[in-house]
């Protein structure tokens, strides 16, 4: 039987990039200007104050963090909170940051930037290669979100939320070639967001302004499950637990609506899949 309940006691303004690496779950709060860590085994958590709009977290494969916010990609030391600067690719643009942005298999980091006016076309998918290159890795996008690879690592899935659909590419040393759309999420009237893949291949997505998390086969097309949850914002997920069984979902807080868990890390159990251990970054 599936089951929601509440994870940790943080309440995000507007909980964002849940990544599960080493026993915790990392998320961040972008409006908060937080990073956040949750250990479930021991309800230990830690946050560390970023000074500005984060919209992703990432883990370094020899310790540390990666986050990208408003001012570009920086690394994180967990243990001290201090902050290095990589690269800013977009410092002419005031209304974009960094939005969402995932690990490939062979160490490379991909992250995405989000026009937060709403100008069609000028963001873009980076990629940050293990030397600390920076690369376009997909162009012209206009909020750059969820992102994903099959279990082989041949093939990566990707969400630029207007298009209201996942669209797919052929994966091989960085380069994304081949695009094509596998899903479409128009049936649905949200906005489709975060997104992780579990052990069978199929796709989880957390719909903006939806209050669900539906889960897609990119082979068909077809959606194969959507479950409810009791938040509109929810925004992205990612499997964790001991087996990674366990379905975490970030959310936010709704410009009107009051909901009492709003804003909160949401676990949901019994989905009766589990997921894939995700990769961190090589450099």
């Amino acid at each position: 039987m599936i089951e929601i309940e509440v994870a940790g006691t943080k309440k995000a303004q507007w909980g964002e990039g849940a990544v599960w690496w080493r026993g915790a779950l990392y998320y961040v709060d972008i409006e908060g200007h937080l990073v956040h860590r949750f250990d479930p085994a021991s309800g230990e958590e830690k946050s560390w104050d970023v000074g500005q709009r984060v919209g992703m977290v990432v883990p370094r494969l020899d310790g540390g963090l990666v986050i990208g916010g408003d001012d570009g990609l920086y690394f994180l030391d967990e243990e001290t909170g201090a902050l290095t600067a990589i690269v800013d690719p977009e410092p002419d643009k005031a209304n974009n940051r960094f939005n969402d942005g995932k690990c490939s298999p062979d160490g490379r980091f991909f992250a995405g930037t989000i026009s937060l006016v709403k100008k069609e076309g000028d963001a873009k998918l980076y990629r940050l290669d293990p030397d600390l290159s920076l690369h376009e890795a997909y162009a012209p996008v206009t909020n750059s979100n969820g992102i994903a690879w099959s279990a082989d690592g041949k093939t990566c899935y990707y969400i630029d939320t207007p298009s209201k659909e996942i669209k797919a590419f052929d994966y091989a040393d960085g380069q994304l070639t081949n695009l094509r759309a596998v899903v479409s999420t128009k049936h649905h009237e949200s906005s489709p967001d975060g997104m992780t893949i579990d052990a069978e291949g199929n796709l989880w997505v957390a719909f903006c302004h939806g209050a669900c998390v539906c889960c897609y086969s990119p082979e068909t097309g077809e959606e194969l499950r959507k479950i409810d949850l009791p938040c509109l914002e929810t925004t992205s997920c990612a499997f964790g637990g001991a087996d990674l069984a366990d379905l975490y979902v970030t959310t936010g807080i709704h410009k009107s609506e009051v909901e009492e868990h709003a804003g909160r890390l949401l676990k949901v159990t019994g989905l009766g899949v589990k997921g894939v251990a995700a990769f961190a970054f090589a450099g």
